[in-house]
């Protein structure tokens, strides 16, 4: 039987290298495994917030940080390109790659496009931040909802105006140099064959570490995965 940590593994490794998620048939080839267990592998790795899958079939959708759907944020390399949920996962896939890279997004999800550079480990254009609106302890009831709210903005003016605008509650704004920071420890671990997902309590405690204390940050304490 193939773990969690090793599926999660495997549906990383082909995105990165290939670009575009492998479905059941390759990931059964792959792990020498039947279909079905594949199917099952992936329904009990989306009850464990692993992956999203299509609402309708075992189809891999997002699996954190990548999307397998166009988004707001395109990340570029000389190995290839990829769609990162939000800022905090576009982040999350530079984490992982390790090398030069390219982080293309709108403000506010609006016409101004801006080109965030990676280089040697060193987030280049620091003067930008990132808004999180959606409470965490949310975050799973849709989150595709919420992954699509946390936009890069030019300053906490801009933040106010778009609020307004789009009628969404202001939540905590970050300085996008610290969620990169907080993006590598969040993801350094997801490409480890025996990955785990975070509990409550790990959550909190990374989150604490990064002074994340605002009250979107709030989530309970048990040994539940976030």
């Amino acid at each position: 039987m193939v773990t969690k940590g090793f599926l999660h593994f495997t549906i990383l490794k082909y995105i990165i290298d290939k670009g575009f998620a492998p479905n059941i048939e390759t990931l059964s080839v792959l792990l020498n495994t039947d279909k079905a267990e594949i199917e099952k592998g992936l329904y009990a790795l989306q009850d464990y917030h692993g992956v999203v899958l299509h609402p309708n079939s075992p189809k891999i959708w997002v699996i954190h940080p990548f999307s397998l759907a166009p988004t707001n944020f395109l990340v570029k390399s000389a190995k290839g390109q990829w769609w990162g949920n939000c800022a905090w996962c576009s982040l999350g896939v530079a984490a992982l790659l390790k090398e030069d890279l390219t982080i293309t997004t709108n403000l506010g999800a609006h016409d101004e496009q801006v080109v965030i550079h990676i280089i040697n480990g060193e987030l280049q254009e620091k003067k930008f931040c990132v808004h999180f609106p959606i409470p965490m302890r949310n975050a799973w009831d849709n989150v595709i909802y919420t992954c699509s709210n946390m936009l890069v903005f030019k300053d906490r003016d801009q933040i106010n105006e778009w609020a307004k605008r789009h009628n969404i509650s202001k939540g905590d704004v970050q300085p996008i140099d610290n969620v990169w920071n907080f993006s590598k420890k969040w993801y350094g671990n997801h490409l480890n064959p025996e990955w785990e997902k975070w509990t409550m309590q790990d959550a909190k405690d990374i989150f604490l570490q990064f002074n994340l204390n605002d009250k979107i940050w709030d989530i309970e304490t048990s040994n539940s995965r976030f």
